[in-house]
């Protein structure tokens, strides 16, 4: 599923309409002020290419980040912006996207850049440079506001927020790290050759309605005053969100670009011992030395837990009856129509088996 949002432009219902057009949304709308023409980010955008003869596609204009040079750029995903490594430099970036545009060419306001690799870079990442006076130059994210240029890293049970296309700005919490998962992409819009690209060290939010497709490239951020940047959100199932650890992305964007880049932001929000000890947390959240033989067994077992029949994702988190608990969480698809073979224990730390859709590319 491409992005996860697909309009139907062209169905020839012969018998049933007197009209051979017909539009069809996709997704439920929880957020229809990200869907239109806004300066604000977490709000619907794409390149303008991603479009096929029956529908067109539309991610998250995440949030806006600038190179040394102090030059703006959006930060989205690659299969958002880089049509998974298809686009062209310079291409046009509208907002809002397609989608929320009839399938018509939006306002473009910004130009394909770059974006790290699929499947070498271990991020779903891409820039666009801005257009002048196109969007906030405050970064201003629809429903958070400024955010800090400070990001922070992920940790089981932060309290975390993002606001996106679909469903708007929403809150949750980190349910695993250091996660390996599998993530299926299309190669074109709602239609195309399947592919499936492996991720390792990623961060899941385990609620339901977190997000959904058309969500992808919508920035996770620390639901506290400081709003530092935790993580990119690009995929999901109807009861997980997946996002790259977003020192990682900056890594990867700036190696691609050939130079650093933040986010535009203010200075809330510092990495010390003491500032992860006051980050907000679930109630009795595991204890990092818990955490780290968890992390030691997870890693272990990591090859052998992913070979399994129907293993989508293996990572670390919490238990789901004593959040004190660290487990080893083994992400399931219980559309295999198989049961799950596997340990209790491994190492002494209990395997905890969530049952979840195929993860997709949002």
């Amino acid at each position: 599923m491409r992005h996860g949002i697909r309009l139907l432009i062209l169905i020839v219902f012969t018998l049933l309409l007197s009209s051979p057009k017909m539009i069809i949304k996709g997704s439920a709308d929880n957020g229809p002020n990200h869907q239109v023409r806004t300066q604000s980010f977490g709000v619907s955008g794409g390149n303008v290419n991603d479009i096929t003869r029956r529908f067109c596609c539309s991610g998250t204009l995440g949030s806006l980040v600038q190179d040394i040079n102090g030059t703006l750029y959006i930060l989205s995903n690659n299969h958002v912006l880089g049509l998974s490594g298809q686009a062209s430099p310079d291409d046009d970036i509208s907002q809002p996207g397609l989608i929320d545009n009839n399938c018509r060419t939006p306002p473009i306001v910004a130009d394909f850049t770059t974006a790290p690799t699929l499947g070498q870079s271990n991020v779903d990442a891409a820039i666009a440079q801005l257009r002048p006076g196109a969007m906030d130059s405050t970064g201003s994210i629809l429903d958070i506001g400024v955010i800090s240029s400070v990001v922070k890293n992920p940790a089981v049970g932060m309290h975390v927020i993002k606001s996106g296309r679909t469903t708007g700005r929403t809150a949750g919490s980190i349910t695993s790290i250091n996660t390996t998962v599998s993530v299926q992409y299309q190669a074109g819009c709602g239609q195309g050759k399947k592919f499936v690209v492996t991720y390792n060290n990623q961060v899941v939010i385990g609620q339901s309605g977190f997000s959904a497709g058309g969500d992808s490239g919508s920035l996770i951020v620390t639901d506290d005053d400081n709003h530092q940047p935790v993580a990119l959100l690009f995929a999901g199932s109807s009861a997980t969100t997946i996002g790259n650890p977003i020192g990682q992305v900056l890594d990867q964007v700036g190696t691609t670009l050939g130079r650093g880049v933040s986010f535009v932001g203010d200075a809330r929000g510092v990495t010390s011992a003491f500032e992860m000890s006051i980050t907000p947390l679930a109630n009795n959240s595991p204890r990092p030395q818990d955490l780290g033989l968890a992390n030691w067994a997870k890693n272990r077992h990591e090859r052998d837990l992913m070979s399994r029949p129907g293993v989508l994702g293996v990572g670390v988190g919490g238990s789901d009856n004593n959040s004190g608990e660290a487990t080893i969480v083994v992400y399931f698809d219980r559309t295999s129509g198989r049961a799950p073979i596997l340990p209790e224990r491994l190492e002494n730390v209990r395997v905890r088996v969530v049952h979840i859709d195929p993860i997709v590319a949002f």
